[in-house]
C-alpha cells in the first residue's frame, strides 16, 4: 500500500472537472419515491447476465442489481470493501483470501456466504467462451476453498495481480447460487438473482429492463453515501436509437437520463442545458479507441517506417476538436485517462508533417503527381475496415492524404469485419475494450492470452515476445509500484513499435434532466445509482 500515492496521483490527473467520482457531491435532502427513466442507444449483446455480459450498457445496469467482493474508487483506482470485508494476497498473487460481511442475502433469500462466493467463481469458470471478460479475469484459475463459512481461499495456477480489481467488477458479481443452476440462456434473458440495492423484475432483449427497490438492503460499497435501501423505487430501461430523438425525450421529461454510446454532441448539449438539464462526463477505463495494423501480409505496414510516419501524420488534437468539441480530451496513449498506470505519451504521439515525409521518403515512398506516395509503381494505399462511415474515419483519411497516403474506408458488416479480420483481409482495423485495469489491454494484443486478430496480425514474432513478456511482469507483482514500471515500459514499447495507434479518449457524456440528484460513476463508467433521487 506504501506505493498507492503513485497510481492515486495518476488518475486525479486524469480526471475533468465534470467527472463526479463515486460519490454523490449534491447537499439537498434526498426525497423518496419515483422511478428513473433511461434511454440507451442499444443493446446489442441481448444479455443481461453479469457474469457473459460485454455490452458496457447493461454492465451499467447490471451493476445496480448484483454486488461484488470489492469496489473500486474511480477517483483513486484503489480497491475497497464491499461484500468482502478484508482480503490479503501472497507476493507471487497467486493465492488471495477474503473475508466476508455477514448480514447479507440475495434477493431469493439466500445467504451470501463463501459456498456462494465459490459458487460463482467455478460458474464464471464454467461459462468459458460464453463469458469474454470472465476468460480473462479468472487467467489461470485453479480453485476456490471454503475456508469457513465467512472465508474463502482463491487460488491460481499462474500469478494474476489483476485479479482484486476484478473482483470489483460487474463480471464477477457474485450472483445466488441458484442463479447457477439456470442454463446460460435463461440467465442471459434475466433468471438471475443479486444482492444488490434493487432487484431485475424483467428484461426483454433489446427492449426494456425494469428493476425495483430491495427492501431491507443494508451493504453497500464504502463509496456509497446513502448506506441502506435505495432512495428511488425502481429504474426503468429502454433503447433508442436516434440521437435527436433520445435527445427531445429527455428535454420534453418522456426520460430522466439520456445515454448515448458515442458522446452527445455540444450542439445536443447546449439544448439539454436550455432546457435546465445537466451533462456529465467521465472517460471510459481500458483500452482507448485504437487501430491496429497487420504487419504481416508483406504491405506497407511491414515496415516499420511507415508505421511511424502514421503517428506524425494524424493529429490528435484536431481529430479531438473537430469530431468531437474544443476541450475534449485528448488521448494520450493506449489508455483511456482513468485508467490505472496510464502513461502520457503525448510526446510521442505529436502532429509532425515534416517528420512523416521525412520517415516515408526513408522508406522509399515518394511522392507521385497527384500528391500520393508510390513505391516501385504501387501506390501507398492502407485498407481500413469500418462497420459505419462517420466523420471520424473520413478526417483520418483527409489528414493522411496530406502525408500522400491513401486510406480506403471499406464499410462492411459485423459478420463480414469478423471474417475479414479473422482472416487477416485487412490493413488497419480498430478496437477497444472497458476495464479499470491495465492487464485489459492484454487481452487484445498479448499472443499469450489472445488469439485475435489484434494479436496475430499486428507483431512480428520477436515483439510478440517482448509485449507478452512485458504483460506477463505487470500480472507477476501485486506492487504498484513494479505495476507501474512494468506497464509505462509496455505502452512506450507498443508506440515505439507501431503496434497499436490511439486515435481518441472513450468518453461517456450523458444527459441528466434537473430532476436527477445523486447521480455518480462507478470506476468503469458505469452507473451507480444507491445515491440518486428525483425531486417532484
Amino acid at each position: 500500500m506504501a506505493a498507492l500515492p503513485v497510481l492515486a496521483a495518476t488518475l486525479l490527473a486524469a480526471c475533468g472537472s465534470s467527472d463526479s467520482g463515486g460519490a454523490s457531491t449534491d447537499t439537498a435532502q434526498p426525497v423518496p419515491g419515483g422511478r428513473l427513466k433511461i434511454a440507451f442507444w442499444s443493446d446489442f449483446q441481448g444479455c443481461v447476465d453479469p457474469n457473459q455480459v460485454y455490452w458496457i450498457e447493461t454492465r451499467s445496469i447490471d451493476r445496480n442489481f448484483a454486488d461484488s467482493l470489492t469496489d473500486q474508487d474511480p477517483r483513486t483506482g484503489e480497491i475497497v470493501p464491499w461484500l468482502a470485508t478484508s482480503w490479503t494476497v501472497s507476493p507471487d498473487a497467486r493465492e488471495y483470501t477474503f473475508s466476508l460481511r455477514k448480514g447479507v442475502t440475495f434477493s431469493d433469500g439466500t445467504v451470501f456466504d463463501a459456498t456462494a462466493v465459490k459458487t460463482a467463481l467455478d460458474g464464471v469458470r464454467d461459462l468459458g467462451a460464453k463469458s469474454t471478460l470472465g476468460l480473462t479475469y479468472l487467467a489461470g484459475y485453479e480453485s476456490s476453498t471454503v475456508v469457513d463459512p465467512q472465508t474463502v481461499k482463491v487460488n491460481f495456477r499462474v500469478p494474476n495481480a489483476a485479479f482484486l480489481q476484478a473482483t470489483s467488477t460487474t463480471t464477477l458479481a457474485i450472483l445466488s447460487p441458484a442463479t447457477y443452476k439456470e442454463t446460460v440462456e435463461a440467465r442471459c434473458a434475466g433468471k438471475v438473482v443479486g444482492s444488490g440495492q434493487f432487484v431485475l423484475d424483467s428484461y426483454t432483449a433489446a427492449k426494456e429492463i425494469k428493476l425495483s427497490r430491495r427492501a431491507g438492503y443494508a451493504w453497500p460499497s464504502q463509496l456509497v453515501k446513502n448506506r441502506g435501501e435505495a432512495y428511488l423505487d425502481g429504474i426503468d430501461v429502454s433503447y433508442i436509437a436516434e440521437d435527436s430523438v433520445r435527445v427531445g425525450s429527455l428535454t420534453t421529461g418522456t426520460i430522466d437520463i439520456a445515454w448515448p454510446r458515442l458522446p452527445i454532441t455540444s450542439a445536443d448539449q447546449e439544448v439539454i442545458k436550455a432546457a435546465n438539464g445537466t451533462i456529465e462526463t467521465r472517460s471510459l477505463p481500458g483500452i482507448s479507441a485504437l487501430i491496429v495494423p497487420n504487419v504481416t501480409k508483406g504491405g506497407p505496414l511491414s515496415d516499420l517506417k511507415v508505421r511511424q510516419a502514421l503517428y506524425k501524420a494524424i493529429d490528435l488534437n484536431s481529430y479531438a476538436s473537430t469530431v468531437y468539441w474544443n476541450g475534449y480530451p485528448v488521448v494520450k496513449g493506449p489508455y483511456d485517462s482513468t485508467t490505472p498506470y496510464a502513461a502520457d505519451l503525448s510526446a510521442k504521439l505529436g502532429h509532425d508533417p515534416s517528420g512523416a515525409a521525412a520517415l516515408l521518403d526513408g522508406a522509399g515512398w515518394a511522392r507521385g503527381p497527384d500528391g500520393y506516395r508510390y513505391k516501385d509503381g504501387k501506390k501507398l494505399t492502407l485498407t481500413y475496415l469500418i462497420t459505419t462511415s462517420s466523420p471520424g474515419e473520413q478526417l483520418l483519411q483527409d489528414q493522411l492524404k496530406k502525408s500522400g497516403i491513401d486510406l480506403q474506408l471499406k464499410v462492411v458488416t459485423s459478420a463480414q469485419l469478423t471474417q475479414l479480420t479473422t482472416a487477416g483481409e485487412f490493413d488497419l482495423a480498430g478496437t477497444y475494450l472497458t476495464r479499470g485495469d491495465p492487464s485489459v489491454l492484454g487481452s487484445s494484443i498479448d499472443r499469450a492470452v489472445s488469439k485475435g486478430f489484434a494479436t496475430t496480425y499486428t507483431q512480428d514474432e520477436t515483439t510478440a515476445a517482448q509485449v507478452s513478456k512485458l504483460f506477463a511482469r505487470g500480472l507477476n507483482t501485486i506492487d504498484p509500484t513494479q505495476r507501474a514500471a512494468a506497464y509505462k515500459e509496455l505502452q512506450e514499447y507498443l508506440i515505439d513499435q507501431g503496434v497499436v495507434f490511439p486515435i481518441y479518449d472513450r468518453v461517456q457524456v450523458t444527459g441528466l434532466s434537473n430532476k436527477v440528484h445523486g447521480f455518480a460513476w462507478t470506476s468503469e463508467s458505469f452507473l451507480r445509482a444507491n445515491d440518486i433521487w428525483l425531486s417532484k
